[in-house]
């Protein structure tokens, strides 16, 4: 008996030794055993609606995560709001999220100038503002605004490969550059410059920008036309993008055209354009042209068509920023899903921190996810494409900065 007592008192004590190395849950706001609000602002209209497939897919992929149980047992309540790529309606959802909804963090916001709206204020709140959909040299500065990191690659980092690629290929061209007249512009035309280095004052003959606001962009096209250029930096949202090629070729201007990646959705500018038009577009990216033959027998690419058809959004598959939203979601997925159970927004900012994905569906080959403490950039190298036909096609190799 004295020893079953014995036996019986151990046994309980190891109980609550199991329980006491339990790992205390830990919540911030938004956040329950059984739900994660995170929130989110997207062009559902205005100038930049191309763009409103990532919210698209963005909800399409959390919801049926949480068909299949969500993650660590909590479904994902990823509020969407309309900010129709307007800065001062992203400041009045962004509050809302933040203030009314009290969500978690704010995940996958689209545009430069919007996400710059809230920048301070999110910071200043300490609510983490993560893989914002925008390449803005700004979101990597960990030192003053720790609270913030992009998805995409930085638009610097972009622009100087173009650079590269121009130097070492047509190093004789007459440039010609057409830009958004923000932040975004900006942080482009800082790297192509830079990677151009002490060439650029002599091959750069010629520079037009324009407003988001304005109706149509024919005015700086013909006097781009005018320079003599035979080489078009096309650093335009999607759809001045598509104004701008479907000048170009209405002109009988003949220039090889670099497109910024942010335009180079073939549904959101290339058929706006006109595929005539766009015929030896030269752009970068860091994942799979759905409209690729190359990947046709893909096991992902099967998996991402799947996933379109599955949830309605068939027509809109071969929209490289479909993709993105695609890879964007997985792995605002792996990051939710490292928390645990330590659903803080200081160690959503650790796991932020501590990306390192090899094998994320959609990317290129020789394309990986890793961030840092000191740099929070996913992505350090792009391939190179050209559009032929009624798709992009890889050509080269990785090429990094």
């Amino acid at each position: 008996m004295k020893k079953l007592l014995m036996l019986g008192a151990c046994y309980v004590a190891s109980i609550g030794v199991a329980v006491a190395q339990m790992p205390e849950k830990k919540y911030g706001p938004g956040v329950t055993d059984t739900e994660v609000k995170i929130g989110q602002t997207m062009p559902y209209s205005g100038p930049a609606s191309a763009y409103s497939i990532l919210g698209l897919v963005e909800r399409a992929y959390f919801n049926n995560l949480n068909a299949k149980g969500g993650i660590n047992g909590r479904k994902i309540n990823l509020i969407s709001l309309d900010d129709a790529y307007s800065p001062p309606k992203t400041v009045e959802q962004t509050r809302k999220l933040v203030e009314s909804d009290e969500v978690l963090l704010i995940y996958g916001s689209i545009g430069t100038p919007t996400n710059t709206a809230v920048h301070k204020y999110l910071n200043g709140k300490k609510v983490p503002q993560v893989l914002i959909s925008s390449g803005g040299s700004k979101w990597n500065d960990l030192k003053n605004f720790p609270w913030t990191m992009a998805f995409y690659p930085p638009y610097e980092m972009e622009a100087r490969i173009y650079a590269k690629y121009v130097l070492e290929n047509k190093p004789d061209a007459k440039i010609a550059i057409f830009s958004q007249n923000d932040d975004l512009g900006r942080d482009y035309l800082k790297g192509f410059k830079a990677g151009l280095g002490n060439k650029a004052k002599s091959m750069i003959v010629a520079e037009a920008t324009y407003d988001t606001t304005e109706p149509t962009v024919d005015s700086q096209i013909i006097k781009l036309k005018a320079s003599g250029a035979d080489l078009l930096f096309n650093v335009s949202t999607p759809k001045f993008g598509a104004q701008a090629i479907k000048r170009v070729h209405e002109l009988g201007w003949k220039p090889l055209t670099i497109l910024a990646s942010v335009a180079s959705s073939i549904d959101g500018t290339l058929k706006p354009a006109g595929l005539e038009a766009s015929q030896g577009l030269i752009t970068a990216q860091y994942s799979k042209a759905p409209s690729d033959p190359l990947w046709k027998d893909d096991q992902a690419m099967k998996d991402y068509f799947a996933f379109m058809k599955d949830n309605g959004l068939e027509a809109r598959s071969t929209d490289n920023n479909a993709v993105g939203g695609y890879i964007s979601a997985y792995l605002m997925h792996k990051v939710l899903e490292a928390a645990g159970d330590n659903l803080t927004r200081e160690n959503i900012m650790s796991k932020v921190k501590s990306i390192d994905e090899k094998t994320l569906p959609m990317l290129l080959p020789g394309i990986t996810a890793k961030t840092t403490d000191d740099d929070v950039s996913v992505f350090h190298g792009l391939h190179l494409l050209k559009f032929e036909g009624e798709s992009w096609a890889l050509f080269g190799g990785v090429i990094t900065e």
